[in-house]
C-alpha cells in the first residue's frame, strides 16, 4: 500500500509517482484546491488535490483528521515561497491522482498538537497519545538506544539469552508480584524483580558473556522515574575484572549515546568513591553539571555554646556541613523560607544561613541571624567553603544521613533554580560502596547491593571483621547529570564467602538453602569469576531525550498508583477462574469501634 513513507519523499523523486498512506494530520481548502498532510511515522508530506476529478475531489472534501488515507501522485517542486524549511519534505509536495479512504475516524478527544492535555487523558488514549510528534521520537529513540546496545554487545561476543518470567519468590529489596499456581495448589510463582540469580546461573554454565534486554517486576511506590514493570539491559560476563567491566559498559554507554542522540563523549568518564560522594555531594548519585559542593565545619563547632551545631559537631552519627550558593545573597526571605520548607521533607529541622554582604568587613558585613552564636569562627568557617562578597552560605546540623539528603537535594534543586547547572552532560562512575548498612529498625546489617556482592576482604577478614559497616564492596554505578542509569558488582564464586557473607547478615544456613539453595549449590561445582551490571532502558532513554517521566518513553505505563487507564488493569477475575485457584477473598475486617 506504499513505495514510500510520508517523511521521506523528498525533492530526490521530483517528477516520480509514488504512492503514500497514513494518517490525515490536518486538511485545508484553499479556494478550489484542498491541501492534506498526510503523517506516517516518519513525518508529514503535503497532498494537493486539484479539482479537475470530481470523484476524487470529493473525497478529499469528506475527509478529517486522522482519517486513514492511502494517495497516488507525482512528486512536484513547490514554488519558492510555498517552501518549508521546517519539514524534511518542505520542498516538495503529491499531487493528487488517486485517493482511497482506508478507515475513518470518529472526531479524536483532543487534538495531537495541544500541549495541555493532562496525563490521564494521554493514558486513557494512549493509542492516540502515541502518534503525538514527541512520542513518536521517544519510542523511536528507544529502539534506536535497544539496536545499538544489541550491536555492541553482539560484536563484543556477548550471546543474547532469555531467564523465566515466572520464577521463585527471593529477596531483594522489593515486594514480589505473586502468581497463584493452578498446577500447583496454595503455591505462587513470582515475577522477577532482576534476573540476577540467573544470569549468575548462566555463568556457571559456561556461557561466559550474557545479555538481555529484558521485563522486571517490583511491587512498590511508584514515581516519575519508577514504573511496576520496568526494562533494563542485563549483562553479564565471567573471567573479567571490576576495571575491564567498566571500562567495556563505558564503551557501551558512549556508543548508545553517539547512536541514539548524536551526544559524543569523547573522554573517560571521571570516576569517584562513594565516600567522597556522600562527603562532597550528599549523594551516591552526584549531579556534577552543578559544581556547588557539601563542606564539614563540625571540627570548628565542637566548643560552641550553640547545641544545635555543637551536639551534632559531637555525634560520632552526626554532620555539620556548609553549602556555598554564589551569589545567592540576593535572595529573599520569602525564597530562603522556601528552601527551608524543602529540606524539611528530608527531616531537616531547619535551615541556617549566612549572607555575605561584604567580607572584608568582617562579621559587620554578614547578614544572619545565627552568627552571634560562633563569632570567633565564622570568619575561618567563610574561608574554607570559599565564600565570596554577594554569596549565601546555608547549613546543615543533625545526624549525618539527615544532612546528607537535605543539604543533597538543597544543592540539586538551588542549581535548578538559579540556573547553575555548568554542563549539558557530566557522567561519573561510582565505586567502592560499602558492602553493608545497618537496619536501625531491625538492628541488623543488611547489603546495600545485594548478598551476592563480593566485598573487597578475604573470607577470613569478613568473619573477623570488628566493623563490618565500613567493608567495601566491588561495586560500581553509572551516574549520569545525577541520575543512576546503571549498577553492577563482582559477583561472589565461592562458597566459603557466600556463607560468610550470609553470616553477617544473619541469614542461617536453613533461610539461605530456602531462598537461595539452587544457586549454592551450584556454587560447588565450579563457578568462574563472574561480574555483571543492568543498566535501567527507561531511565536512560528518559535521560537522554530530556523527559521527566519514564511514562514519556514507555508504550503503555502504569500510573503511579500501578493501573493501565487504557485497559483498566488491574481487573476482577470470575468465580471459576478462583475456583481453579483454589483462592477465595477474605472479608474486610471490621474495624475496632
Amino acid at each position: 500500500m506504499r513505495t514510500h513513507y510520508c517523511g521521506q519523499v523528498t525533492e530526490a523523486l521530483e517528477g516520480q509517482q509514488v504512492t503514500v498512506s497514513g494518517w490525515v494530520h490536518r486538511r485545508r481548502d484553499h479556494g478550489g484546491v484542498i491541501f492534506i498532510d498526510l503523517r506516517d511515522r516518519e513525518g508529514l508530506v503535503q497532498i494537493v488535490v486539484n479539482p479537475d476529478d470530481a470523484e476524487k475531489f470529493a473525497k478529499a472534501e469528506k475527509v478529517r483528521s486522522e482519517y486513514v488515507l492511502k494517495v497516488i501522485g507525482q512528486v512536484t517542486a513547490r514554488v519558492p515561497e510555498t517552501i518549508n524549511e521546517r519539514m524534511a519534505t518542505g520542498k516538495i509536495e503529491i499531487v493528487a491522482s488517486d485517493i482511497e479512504v482506508l478507515s475513518v475516524s470518529a472526531p479524536i478527544p483532543f487534538q495531537l498538537d495541544d500541549k495541555t492535555i493532562s496525563e490521564e487523558v494521554r493514558l486513557t488514549y494512549r493509542y492516540l497519545d502515541l502518534r503525538r510528534e514527541e512520542m513518536q521520537y521517544a519510542m523511536k529513540t528507544r529502539y534506536k538506544v535497544t539496536r545499538s546496545m544489541r550491536r555492541y554487545l553482539d560484536d563484543k561476543g556477548f550471546m543474547d539469552m532469555e531467564t523465566p518470567i515466572l520464577t521463585k519468590s527471593t529477596p531483594e529489596g522489593a515486594r514480589d508480584y505473586l502468581v497463584p499456581s493452578r498446577t500447583h495448589l496454595n503455591k505462587f510463582f513470582a515475577l522477577p524483580q532482576s534476573p540476577q540469580l540467573f544470569k549468575q546461573l548462566l555463568m556457571m554454565s559456561g556461557f561466559d558473556r550474557y545479555y538481555q534486554i529484558t521485563r522486571c517486576f517490583r511491587d512498590e511506590d511508584l514515581r516519575a522515574d519508577r514504573q511496576p514493570e520496568f526494562t533494563q539491559l542485563d549483562i553479564e560476563t565471567s573471567f573479567m575484572s571490576e576495571a575491564e567491566v567498566m571500562d567495556l559498559m563505558e564503551g557501551l554507554a558512549k556508543t548508545i549515546f553517539r547512536e541514539g542522540v548524536d551526544v559524543h563523549f569523547d573522554y573517560e568518564f571521571p570516576r569517584m568513591t562513594y565516600a567522597d560522594a556522600i562527603s562532597k555531594y550528599g549523594i551516591d548519585r552526584p549531579d556534577l553539571r552543578i559544581k556547588m559542593e557539601l563542606v564539614d565545619v563540625a571540627d570548628l563547632l565542637q566548643d560552641i555554646d550553640f547545641k544545635v551545631f555543637a551536639a551534632p559537631a559531637k555525634d560520632p552519627m552526626g554532620r555539620v556541613a556548609a553549602l556555598r550558593v554564589p551569589q545567592g545573597g540576593k535572595m529573599t526571605r520569602k525564597e530562603i523560607d522556601d528552601y527551608t520548607k524543602f529540606v524539611s521533607i528530608y527531616g531537616a529541622k531547619g535551615l541556617a544561613y549566612i549572607k555575605v554582604n561584604d567580607l572584608a568587613a568582617g562579621i559587620e558585613g554578614l547578614q544572619s541571624p545565627i552568627v552571634k552564636f560562633f563569632p570567633d569562627q565564622v570568619m575561618e568557617i567563610l574561608a574554607r567553603v570559599g565564600a565570596q562578597d554577594g554569596d549565601l552560605v546555608f547549613f546543615g546540623a543533625d545526624k549525618a544521613k539527615i544532612v546528607n539528603e537535605a543539604l543533597g537535594a538543597l544543592r540539586c534543586k538551588i542549581g535548578e533554580d538559579l540556573g547553575l547547572i555548568e554542563q549539558e552532560w557530566a557522567p561519573v562512575w561510582v565505586v567502592d560502596f560499602p558492602m553493608f548498612e545497618m537496619d536501625e529498625k531491625q538492628a541488623r546489617l543488611t547489603a546495600v547491593h545485594h548478598p551476592f556482592t563480593q566485598p573487597k576482604a578475604t573470607t577470613e577478614e569478613i568473619l573477623n571483621h570488628t566493623a563490618p559497616h565500613q567493608m567495601l564492596a566491588k561495586a560500581y554505578d553509572l551516574v549520569i547529570n545525577g541520575i543512576e542509569v546503571g549498577g553492577g558488582s563482582v559477583r561472589i564464586h565461592d562458597t566459603n564467602m557466600q556463607a560468610a557473607v550470609f553470616k553477617l547478615l544473619g541469614i542461617s544456613d536453613e533461610d539461605a538453602n530456602e531462598k537461595f539453595g539452587f544457586l549454592l549449590n551450584a556454587l560447588k561445582y565450579g563457578c568462574p569469576p563472574h561480574a555483571g551490571m543492568a543498566f535501567g532502558l527507561d531511565r536512560l532513554v528518559m535521560l537522554m531525550i530530556k523527559r521527566e517521566s519514564i511514562r514519556d518513553v514507555i508504550a503503555f505505563p502504569k500510573t503511579q498508583s500501578a493501573a493501565c487507564l487504557l485497559t483498566e488493569a488491574p481487573g476482577i477475575v470470575d468465580d471459576q477462574q478462583l475456583i481453579d485457584l483454589d483462592l477465595r477473598f477474605r472479608k474486610p475486617a471490621v474495624p475496632k469501634s
